[in-house]
């Protein structure tokens, strides 16, 4: 029998990028043609994509942290099977579905402290939004404080929270009392709670624009501060959360029990879109206390059973592989490999990580050549440089990785927790023949820096 899909794709082959110019964001496609990324990809399995010629790449983005158990998972395709062929009731909404209840129940087992509740939704943005309506009922304040250069989404109460002018800027006016303060700052967060007027402090462990980790005594300081003016302490842990960072949650490395934890990317296994907030009963109990109020905050498609199908064959194959072990023992052993590095390149300067959530970040050289190259392509557009980093992977070595962040030259891997010993030769090799390459000046590695120096200084222009 004939699959529409399959003759869909059959009939369009090769179109891809044509329906997104005509039809989409026009911006991205002519971004990807600009770098070279704009590869057709037939198939992914683990942490690889494969091209419609057989050729293979290491996925370093994993989907910004969503295929942390690799792209299809063979047990995640079976449990979404397992739901489409036993015609189960769906989405009733008048009722309480078995799968949701399931999945809360196995995701609080994983929480620390005295989590005991916990609210569905579609996707990190949505969680952030949930996590900021939560807390000022629950508090009855108003006030919001988050971080500086910390990102949380991109909706409307999500990039309020937003610490990156780039994605805030002609969006506004935004929600009000949200109040920003430096990353790994006690006394501005003191500063913010002592009023006793702050609804919750939302904060990542690690940020995740340009993987910046705390000092040893923040995030446990931080706790103890919200406890003291009475403000709900919330981790943000939609991408450091489920395995990434060598714990199944960020917090763990620092013994810090939150009133919230906020969750999607990885839980949804790659397939279904799942978000979630686990909380301290007395937050759930205080915004559901009546049964009037028992729709009062809601997501139409949360809860439906693809996706929870989806969280629990992925906590299912994260325990049965190990996977947050292999995340731990594959990070250090791949940061220590690429710190090695650090002593044989001068634009190299640091290596930062947790786990499989990795930063690369590079600086202005020593020797008169380089520091002239360099300060070339800071004046054309600052950051610049850590494009001459993951363009080369991607186009010579096949390595698919992003920038961590606008204006900074740092590289960020978020690669699959699947990756294997054979993944760790291949980053190193390839990101010390890349860097070593961006030491011969003039050479190939800078005609790229010179085509990227003319596209920023040409947008500036415009």
């Amino acid at each position: 029998m004939s699959s529409y899909i399959t003759d869909l794709l059959e009939e369009h082959h090769g179109e891809k990028f044509a329906l997104h110019e005509n039809y989409l964001n026009t911006q991205m496609v002519r971004v990807l043609k600009a770098i070279g990324y704009d590869r057709v990809y037939a198939r992914a399995r683990g942490p690889y994509l494969y091209d419609e010629k057989g050729n293979e790449y290491l996925d370093l983005l994993s989907g910004f942290g969503v295929f942390a158990i690799g792209r299809n998972h063979p047990t995640v395709v079976r449990a979404l099977m397992d739901v489409l062929q036993s015609e189960l009731p769906d989405l009733v909404q008048m009722d309480v579905s078995l799968l949701s209840g399931l999945l809360a129940e196995q995701i609080l087992k994983t929480t620390p402290g005295e989590l005991g509740k916990l609210f569905f939704c579609n996707s990190g943005a949505e969680a952030v939004e949930a996590a900021i309506k939560f807390s000022r009922y629950t508090t009855q304040r108003e006030k919001i404080v988050f971080c500086e250069h910390g990102f949380h989404g991109l909706t409307l109460g999500a990039l309020s929270l937003n610490g990156e002018k780039v994605f805030r800027d002609g969006f506004g006016p935004l929600l009000p009392q949200c109040l920003p303060v430096p990353f790994n700052d006690l006394r501005s967060l003191e500063n913010a709670l002592r009023n006793k007027d702050v609804a919750a402090f939302i904060v990542e462990p690690i940020q995740g624009k340009g993987v910046n980790l705390p000092t040893d005594e923040y995030l446990p300081q931080a706790a103890r501060l919200c406890r003291q003016y009475g403000t709900l302490f919330v981790a943000d842990e939609i991408q450091t959360g489920i395995g990434r960072t060598g714990k199944f949650w960020a917090i763990e490395h620092w013994g810090v029990e939150p009133d919230m934890i906020l969750m999607a990317k990885a839980l949804s296994g790659g397939f279904i879109p799942l978000g979630a907030v686990a909380m301290k009963k007395f937050i759930m109990n205080a915004v559901f206390n009546r049964m009037d109020r028992a729709v009062v905050h809601g997501s139409t498609f949360s809860k439906n059973n693809m996706a929870m199908a989806a969280g629990l064959a992925t906590l299912k194959v994260i325990e049965e592989e190990r996977l947050v072990e292999n995340a731990a023992r594959m990070g250090d052993a791949i940061t220590g490999d690429l710190r090695a590095l650090i002593d044989r390149f001068e634009f190299f300067q640091e290596v930062r990580s947790k786990g499989l959530m990795i930063a690369l970040e590079f600086g202005a050289p020593r020797s008169f050549s380089l520091k002239a190259a360099w300060n070339l392509l800071e004046t054309a557009n600052k950051g610049l440089f850590s494009q001459m980093i993951t363009i080369p992977l991607f186009k010579n070595h096949r390595i698919l990785s992003q920038v961590a962040g606008h204006g900074m030259n740092v590289v960020k891997f978020l690669p699959p927790l699947v990756v294997s010993e054979k993944d760790r030769t291949w980053i190193v090799s390839a990101l010390a023949g890349v860097i070593a390459d961006c030491h011969k000046v003039p050479g190939a590695v800078w005609e790229l820096g010179k085509t990227l120096t003319g596209h920023a200084l040409k947008t500036k222009a415009g």
